[in-house]
């Protein structure tokens, strides 16, 4: 919640995996005008979750993956924040360059 917390505006839609598939983390998103993406667990009752934002999911765990792909993302090389988001931003152009 620190994140959503440091966010100027509030997203429209969240989108998690099933390692957030919570109530109480639904009802939080929901209590900050947020739509909660989250689809249930097998043992859950189902829950609201449009199937194409969830869809959709996977580019960003395709770029996750691709940035991993540099050694001083994949182990957080870097001590301070700004020299590690650098590093995410150098990684992304260059993917970006690549394609």
């Amino acid at each position: 919640m620190a994140l959503l917390d440091a966010l100027l505006d509030t997203p429209r839609y969240v989108v998690c995996d099933l390692g957030y598939a919570s109530n109480r983390f639904r009802e939080a998103l929901w209590s900050r005008d947020s739509r909660p993406v989250i689809p249930p667990k097998r043992n859950e009752l189902p829950v609201s979750c449009p199937k194409w934002a969830y869809r959709n999911r996977h580019l960003v765990e395709n770029l996750w993956a691709r940035l991993k792909e540099w050694r001083a993302v994949a182990t957080r090389y870097e001590k301070t924040a700004a020299s590690f988001i650098s590093v995410i931003c150098i990684a992304a152009a260059a993917h970006h360059i690549k394609n």
